[in-house]
């Protein structure tokens, strides 16, 4: 299984983080030139890899760390997305309702992506706790998923586990994914809770 993160700012940079902790390779990306960002891929560990976007969507599983509003740039990368699973790390706050269509951002963003696999996940956490280590007085930092693929969802669940993250289960994208969501100028009611869990 391959992974990679598309973005590379403050959110992306955390989950770079979290592989390097658990000796996981990721490619990295953003729509700029890897040279660009090398030395800060450098800095986080070895196996944290400078890609072209172009090369970095060749990988089975992809974190979605870009803005809301660049991640069409991102889904013309490839013509079809067919086998791949993409976790939706965005949030549309600001982006007002009528401009999704009405629908839940990840099933908005779903659309662009066509033939993957999406799982909304790891982006209600800010980038400054999403950052640290999550385990965390004994018990492990939560992070929720949403998707309407069952396949795809216990797949980042095994991931998300692996990264030493305690996920949670939210149900479909129109049901779970609504409380992890922005849209327009609400924060879905499960943004920014830190939680842990103990075994």
């Amino acid at each position: 299984m391959s992974y990679a993160i598309i973005g590379f700012g403050s959110v992306g940079q955390a989950l770079a983080k979290a592989f390097a902790r658990n000796g996981i390779e990721v490619s990295v990306a953003t729509t700029r030139d890897p040279e660009s960002f090398a030395s800060d891929a450098a800095a986080i560990g070895p196996g944290i890899l400078p890609k072209t976007l172009a090369d970095a969507v060749k990988a089975d599983v992809i974190f979605l760390a870009v803005r809301f509003e660049a991640h069409p740039d991102v889904a013309t990368a490839l013509p079809s997305w067919e086998g791949k699973t993409i976790i939706d790390v965005t949030n549309a706050y600001g982006v007002p309702p009528e401009d999704l269509d009405g629908l839940p951002s990840s099933k908005f963003i779903q659309q662009a992506f066509s033939g993957a696999k999406l799982v909304k996940g790891f982006n209600h956490l800010i980038a400054g706790v999403l950052d640290e280590d999550p385990a965390v007085h004994g018990g492990k930092r939560v992070v929720f998923l949403a998707s309407d693929d069952e396949d795809a969802v216990a797949e980042i669940t095994t991931l998300a586990e692996k990264l030493g993250f305690a996920p949670i289960k939210l149900g479909g994208l129109s049901e779970g994914g609504l409380v992890v969501q922005a849209r327009g100028n609400v924060w879905g009611p499960l943004i920014f809770k830190d939680l842990t869990k103990f075994d």
